[in-house]
């Protein structure tokens, strides 16, 4: 009964935190916050200043940081070491720019206000120091991690990482009640040691996780495949825990090691339930260690540094960005992410009052001013994002269509589509203007050689200046389905004996530009759709030309339905063409075995008929 107990008295934890995320995320999720500032206030709500139902955020802070180990780890998933090595500009130069301003600014501030030297440092370097799961948190949600902000912003993120190794060493330098004695001999030792545990796991990872990872894939045994990746993730990051770096440094060169391992992708998935749970937890650890009583003692104090701090840290990086080329928009997008002080304020801040840097009440205010950041620092990422996109339009160019030549052909869009269409009138030689309102898409155009002019083909004005009149074809490849008709009915009511060609995004619009008579459409996955099974058909046994009947069978199929829905509506020729019945290629094994009863009764009537050419529900 005790056992029972004792177990037990591990579920109310477990249940406050898994509630507070099922209620806070939604709410602020519907509000338009980040999720990261929902298990914010989960934290501060169930912590020991409001409800105590949990009164000792550290004893699960540790457990938690798993889940900012395990985020770099999937991180350094995506970049191979090649890529790394490509970014090195910007993690050596925009880094240590920022951390070297940022903490000194922070640290003369510190000191003005009465912190000891050894203090002022510690303190300035551990704001300096941004959000890493914050900021790629946000990144996630906004999908830019591929952003050229996005890229600039994790380079600055994985120096602060880095540095964490020669700040561990530091901060007991400066110490007060440190000997001068043999410190610097332990620093240089603790730094090789370090050094030496990087190139182990670069060793590890190079020349033994990919045979460990085929060994345990051919047991069979999914479960162990997900073990070792815990394994090797948990064991990196303790080692370098144990040599004096960060445990999400060292889950992140695991992570780069085996990113062009032919396992990565199985190994995403393994470790990504674990790590959202885990980084939510730790989100609310944070939440947690904001003590409510020291905010109101000192709240004239931390209502002007938390906003004061996150506003400078913004400008600091912006500034940083905007000397290294950034635009105005991406250099401050990236300040806002950086803005919230990081993790390891939390690790460096106890270290600081452990050495005699800082008294009690010092780090007890700085720690609240980190954590007040870390909650700060999302909205106004979220507000300044608001605001800068909101004002911020698509940029434009004067129309200009002086020097264009009598076309044979104008395309209309010069997107995805349109740019493969133009490949092919381009090897014949065919005269063609080409006509886009993305700057971006002319300037890339440009870049090889090839004229594209600023415009919007949905204006009449536009389309006679262009040339409209003299052409013998139109092409209108644009990627918005109301403009491509719109596009359509006026040219046809303007230049009836012009022809048409149109892209169609899905069946309905298809029929849609058939009754307003265009001459030529093609919905633009239906080919390549088409094409993709007869290579699959091939794949299964099929031949070449056998496959080929198929295909212009189904080819065939679509175009009897699609009359027949051009003249009686989108939801007839459902039972007008006959459908027929898949037959294996080889014989079954055995028979099959219904999972349901409702399986069971439709194996029992006969099974059910396939469509073949996309007879069933319309395409959307």
């Amino acid at each position: 009964m005790a056992d029972a107990a004792s177990h037990a008295s591990y579920l109310p934890p477990i249940l406050t935190f898994c509630a507070g995320a099922v209620i806070a995320v939604p709410l602020f999720r519907k509000l338009g916050q980040s999720a990261v500032l929902g298990y914010l206030a989960a934290g501060v709500i169930i912590g020991p200043s409001v409800l105590s139902v949990i009164k000792d955020p550290d004893a699960i802070r540790g457990t938690a940081e798993i889940g900012v180990v395990l985020l770099l780890f999937l991180v350094g998933l995506e970049l191979q070491p090649s890529r790394l090595y490509s970014m090195r500009r910007d993690i050596l130069g925009l880094g240590l720019a920022q951390m070297a301003l940022s903490a000194a600014v922070i640290g003369f501030v510190g000191w003005r206000f009465g912190l000891s030297v050894g203090g002022a440092v510690a303190v300035g370097v551990a704001l300096a120091l941004s959000a890493t799961s914050i900021a790629l948190q946000l990144l996630e949600e906004r999908g830019d991690g591929n952003e050229t902000y996005g890229r600039r912003t994790f380079s600055i993120l994985l120096f602060q990482d880095i540095a964490i190794a020669p700040v561990l060493a530091l901060l007991p330098l400066l110490a007060t009640t440190a000997t001068q004695a043999g410190s610097p001999m332990r620093a240089l030792g603790s730094l090789g040691i370090a050094i030496a545990a990087i190139v182990a796991i670069v060793f590890a990872g190079r020349y033994l996780l990919n045979p460990l990872f085929r060994i345990l894939a051919n047991s069979g045994a999914k479960e162990v495949m997900t073990a070792a990746a815990l394994l090797i993730v948990l064991g990196a990051a303790l080692l370098m825990e144990h040599v004096g770096l960060s445990m999400a440094m060292g889950a992140f060169l695991a992570g780069v090691m085996l990113a062009d391992s032919h396992f990565r992708h199985e190994l995403e998935a393994d470790i990504e339930p674990f790590r959202g749970v885990l980084l939510g937890l730790f989100f609310m650890a944070v939440g947690m260690s904001l003590d409510l009583k020291l905010v109101a003692e000192n709240a004239l104090l931390l209502a002007v540094a938390a906003p004061a701090l996150v506003l400078f840290k913004i400008a600091i990086v912006a500034s940083i960005l905007r000397v290294s080329c950034s635009t105005t928009l991406e250099a401050v997008r990236a300040g806002a992410l950086l803005s919230p002080a990081g993790e390891f304020a939390f690790v460096l801040l106890p270290l600081g009052l452990a050495n005699g840097l800082l008294d009690q009440q010092q780090a007890a205010i700085v720690t609240a001013l980190a954590a007040i950041s870390m909650l700060l620092g999302p909205v106004v990422a979220k507000l300044l994002d608001g605001v800068l996109l909101a004002r911020v339009g698509e940029e434009t160019m004067d129309e200009d269509f002086d020097g264009i030549d009598e076309s044979q052909v104008m395309v209309i869009g010069f997107g995805r589509f349109g740019q493969v269409v133009t490949q092919a009138l381009l090897l014949q030689h065919v005269n063609i203007t080409v006509i886009d309102s993305d700057v971006e898409q002319i300037r890339a155009a440009a870049r090889f050689g090839f004229k594209v002019y600023y415009g919007d083909g949905t204006r009449l004005d536009v389309l006679r200046a262009a040339g409209a009149g003299k052409a013998r074809v139109i092409c209108i490849c644009v990627d918005n389905k109301d403009a491509a008709l719109r596009t359509l009915e006026m040219v046809k009511a303007e230049f009836p004996n012009l022809r048409v060609h149109a892209r169609a995004f899905d069946r309905i619009h298809a029929i849609e530009l058939m009754k307003a008579n265009v001459d030529y459409q093609m919905r633009e996955t239906f080919e390549s759709a088409l094409d993709f099974g007869r290579v699959t058909l091939e794949a299964v046994g099929l031949t070449r030309d056998e496959a080929e009947l198929v295909i212009d069978h189904v080819r065939d199929r679509d175009a009897q339905r699609m009359e027949i829905q051009f003249h009686e509506g989108i939801a007839a020729a459902l039972n007008q063409i006959p459908r027929v019945m898949p037959e294996p290629l080889v014989k079954p094994k055995g028979k099959s075995k219904a999972l349901t009863a409702e399986t069971q009764e439709v194996i029992e009537d006969g099974g059910a008929e396939v469509a073949v050419g996309g007879v069933g529900e319309p395409e959307r």
